[in-house]
């Protein structure tokens, strides 16, 4: 697996590095630093090169330390000086990587809905996975969660068994069935349960729930025996209604580092707006969010 990973000299795109570090295999994978200078910095050291050169090879050098040895070993250093979301996106497709990881730089309320320039646009435009980072890579244990869509199925499946995930992670799957079937019956509904004109709609409505529930259960147990191992520890997670609102409360309950989501854009509005529930994980989640288009390229 290559990893192209964006830093900026940030203490966020410093937690990046260290969180891809630990989903790499140090036998295999290889790595690439990209880095260009900001707007400000262009404007401060003019067009220094040897200025601009000498704060790429420090910050390389910084990122390497966060990398297993046997990767840090054969990094590469890529810079550019065009604008980030465009360096990164060139310099991925030139290098043919295999994943894209980026530090979120916001934490407040504004900051996520703005989400970032560089790591909207990257996301976006992107056409394999990208990892954008949140949570510090600490030493604990990773817990992720992997949402299943039927649309993204195949593409999830590729990126996660060709990631290294820890054997010590709490790796969960987890989907969400919002017909309007989810959750308790209707309020009119249930008070003339008893009506035995009624009961039998009832009967239908609570049938045809339970077949959804039943369904989507079995769709993600398939699901989760076509990952690795660790995600097929524990059981996969059912939930009822909005799936964006469920993801994220479950996100927050388990505490998630990692959150692994599909997109599907068909078109240029729907590349640009994600797709409501991704659009809403990646805005509003507190965790990393590793975003897996369908049009992924294959691995190397």
């Amino acid at each position: 697996m290559k990893t192209l990973i964006g830093v900026d000299g940030s203490q966020a795109s410093l937690d990046a590095v260290k969180l891809a570090g630990r989903l790499m295999n140090p036998a295999s994978d290889r790595v690439a630093i990209y880095f260009s200078p900001t707007e400000l910095e262009k404007r401060l050291f003019g067009k220094s090169r040897k200025v601009i050169e000498g704060a790429a090879a420090a910050l390389f050098e910084e990122s390497c330390k966060l990398l297993p040895d046997t990767v840090s070993n054969h990094a590469e250093l890529i810079c550019s000086s065009k604008p980030a979301a465009v360096g990164i996106l060139e310099s991925a497709s030139g290098w043919h990587a295999d994943l894209i990881v980026i530090g979120a730089r916001g934490h407040s309320s504004t900051e996520r809905l703005l989400l970032g320039s560089v790591s909207r646009a990257v996301v976006h435009a992107a056409h394999l996975p990208v990892l954008i980072t949140r949570t510090p890579a600490d030493d604990h244990d990773l817990t992720v969660m992997a949402c299943h869509h039927m649309a993204s199925e195949a593409a999830m499946i590729q990126t996660i068994n060709a990631m290294s995930w820890p054997e010590s992670a709490i790796a969960k799957v987890i989907g969400v069935t919002e017909s309007m079937l989810a959750g308790p019956l209707p309020t009119w509904l249930e008070k003339r349960v008893r009506d035995p004109d009624t009961a039998a709609i009832a009967d239908a409505w609570k049938q045809e729930h339970d077949d959804e529930v039943a369904a989507l259960n079995q769709l993600l147990e398939n699901f989760q025996k076509q990952l690795p191992e660790v995600f097929r520890k524990h059981a996969p997670l059912v939930e009822e209604g909005n799936p964006g609102e469920k993801i994220l409360e479950r996100v927050k309950k388990d505490h998630t580092d990692v959150l692994v989501t599909g997109r599907t854009p068909s078109d240029r509005l729907t590349r640009w707006l994600l797709g409501s529930t991704s659009e809403a994980l990646l805005t509003h989640s507190h965790s990393s969010v590793l975003v897996v288009p369908v049009e992924k390229k294959q691995t190397h």
